[in-house]
């Protein structure tokens, strides 16, 4: 189609709309009009789908676009009908009547555009069927799926270079429709990928910034899932949210918190029955519904533009995963929040999930994997796991994290706004010390070992230390302090640039001319996150140097009386098993803890009580007080 290329402008404005293209956009609808292979890798958010859909309506033919959830394809297709662009999909949750239309229409060139979900280019049957249906162009959304090391495998996107070979081709020419592979989040080794498998020739690659400076990046360390459901209802505000969880039980446990707290909100998740997970994407889509939490099921090609909070409950699988659900937020370019809940307990759970095959995995298989692509496959995601982990823990710029990660140019040292650079602040003399103490230990170490070593030495762990080590001045120099104290001030000092790794797989420290300054004294104002612990979150930021237990449960001098307390989880676990509710919907632990340590007499006392509010006084204020009168 080159050297003819129609007005594009006007065309976007007849069929869609707008007056102009996003960045980037034009230059899709291009490459795609003039039948070159293209590879996009845009952020959410972006516009990527235009990319495909304008050139649809302007080429003959149908435009098959592979799309990997049903969400994704209901959306699409919803938005296109309502524009009057002839649209259909096909996906196991149609009728066989409803697809057997669907195939008509795109056989018949009525059909501009024709989704169709990955799992049936295993079917011979259906691959035989494309030969009667004219493509103009074969386009892979999401393509990442393609590439073992993006974040939402699918093996059925393998079958899809040896689908397209056999297509029917609307214009007529010899070959297969020109392809082009659309997705929001790849590594440039997941690139590579999506080139091989696909089979593009010579394409085009498009990679446009994955800087987000609207959305506000946090991490946010808490101790537990109950401090989760806590901070909660104030995290989501009172704008539009998603809050995303890593199992059905937790997405459906943020929601009662949610609605509890009287705020509107609904789970999502794989579990419900189709109709009950329509209605909720739909009534989010349409702005009467002002919370999802979900599952990662949800939220591929949601195009709701004023979300302006992303929380995530639980770490996310892998980087990847995460940019991309944060990428729901902020898409109209206003302020958006995107704040992840860090525990280091749930990655245990993120564990448990890759190294189970679970239901969905296991309906999305069309033959049962050997055990080797299974322990392959498990590694993989236990590795991107790794990489999430490193980024949740990392004292460094969040944003330049991610935009290193993904190759982004554009990264920078620090960007100023994110949770990480905001506790950037001059040290005083006591961690001033403490980080003199550690440049030494990487300085008398020879500056040949790593995190782990470096760190061992200094607390005086010496078991499976090579020798060397065992026997420096500043061998055990630290000792009064946890060794993961020391490894996160090393990362804190490094990411203050202090300190520099190597790129090989040993990431062996050294100091940097400013890290030898302040070792030496000549630099007194040293400008550090410094890192979070729980002795210092309890204690105003000074570190205890002692080891202190420290009760966060409760602030008085009164002690909880353990009869009380467990009086008073029994009846809980009761009252929730009754209501079929979550039983800190009921009282957290906290409160229960607070009133076995102020053993309240009179409805006033208990009132005062944080977390009885009147609500909660009236539904059980007499049943607590018996309680406390009978067990104390």
């Amino acid at each position: 189609m080159s050297g003819m290329m129609p007005d594009l402008v006007s065309a976007l404005q007849k069929f869609f709309g707008h007056s102009s293209f996003r960045d980037g956009q034009q230059q899709l609808v291009e490459s795609v009009l003039n039948g070159l292979d293209l590879l996009a890798v845009m952020p959410t958010g972006s516009g990527k789908s235009l990319g495909f859909q304008l050139p649809a309506l302007l080429l003959p033919g149908t435009t098959l676009v592979v799309s990997p959830l049903i969400s994704l394809m209901k959306d699409q297709v919803d938005e296109l009908n309502r524009r009057g662009i002839r649209a259909a999909a096909l996906h196991s949750a149609l009728s066989s009547d409803a697809r057997r239309d669907a195939f008509t229409l795109a056989r018949a060139g009525e059909c501009r555009l024709l989704y169709v979900a990955p799992e049936r280019f295993a079917s011979d049957h259906f691959v035989r069927m494309l030969r009667e249906i004219p493509v103009s162009r074969f386009v892979v959304d999401e393509a990442h799926c393609v590439s073992e090391w993006g974040h939402d495998f699918r093996p059925d996107y393998r079958f899809l270079k040896q689908a397209a070979a056999v297509c029917l081709r609307s214009d007529g020419q010899a070959g297969r429709p020109p392809m082009a592979a659309f997705t929001a989040t790849a590594t440039p080794e997941v690139r590579d990928d999506i080139v091989q498998l696909l089979g593009l020739a010579d394409p085009r690659v498009v990679v446009a910034g994955f800087d987000r400076p609207n959305i506000t990046l946090a991490v946010l360390p808490v101790s537990g899932d109950i401090e989760k459901h806590e901070r909660l209802p104030q995290l989501v505000g009172n704008g539009r949210a998603l809050v995303y969880a890593s199992t059905r039980r937790k997405a459906e446990a943020a929601a009662e918190t949610l609605t509890s707290a009287g705020l509107d909100a609904a789970a999502y998740h794989a579990g419900l029955a189709d109709s009950a997970r329509s209605n909720v994407q739909d009534r989010f889509s349409s702005g009467s519904l002002r919370i999802v939490c979900a599952t990662n099921a949800f939220g591929m090609g949601i195009d709701r533009p004023d979300v302006e909070t992303v929380v995530h409950f639980d770490i996310p699988g892998s980087l990847e995963a995460y940019y991309q659900e944060i990428g729901r937020a902020g898409r109209d370019g206003r302020a958006a929040t995107a704040t992840l809940l860090w525990n280091y307990v749930d990655v245990k759970t993120r564990e448990f999930l890759i190294d189970r095959e679970n239901d969905e995995e296991t309906e999305r298989a069309t033959r049962r994997p050997d055990p080797v692509e299974i322990a392959r496959r498990k590694e993989l995601d236990h590795k991107k796991l790794r990489r999430m982990v490193a980024y949740a823990d990392t004292a460094g710029c969040l944003r330049s994290t991610i935009l290193r990660y993904f190759g982004d140019a554009a990264a920078r040292a620090v960007c100023g706004s994110c949770s990480n650079c905001g506790r950037m602040q001059t040290i005083g003399d006591e961690d001033r010390l403490l980080v003199r103490k550690i440049l030494s230990g990487v300085a008398r170490a020879g500056e040949r070992y790593g995190r782990r070593r470096i760190a061992a030495m200094l607390a005086g762990q010496l078991e499976d230390l090579p020798e060397p080590l065992t026997r420096l001045s500043t061998t055990g120099i630290l000792r009064d302090e946890p060794i993961v104290t020391i490894e996160r001030w090393i990362d804190a000092i490094g990411a203050a640039g202090l300190l520099r790794s190597s790129d090989d797989q040993y990431r062996t420290l050294s100091l940097t001319t400013l890290g030898r300054d302040v070792m030496g004294g000549r630099v007194e104002s040293v400008f550090v996150a410094a890192p979070r612990t729980r002795a210092a979150a309890s204690t105003g930021g000074k570190r205890r140097r002692k080891k202190t237990v420290v009760n966060e449960s409760f602030t008085d001098a009164n002690v909880p009386q353990a009869s009380v307390v467990e009086a008073l989880r029994a009846w809980r676990l009761d009252e929730a098993r009754r209501n079929a509710i979550a039983p800190f919907v009921v009282l957290h632990d906290r409160t229960l803890i607070a009133i076995a340590s102020q053993l309240p007499g009179s409805p006033g006392e208990l009132s005062e009580i944080p977390g009885i509010g009147p609500a909660k006084l009236a539904a059980y204020g007499e049943t607590i007080l018996n309680i406390v009168k009978g067990s104390g």
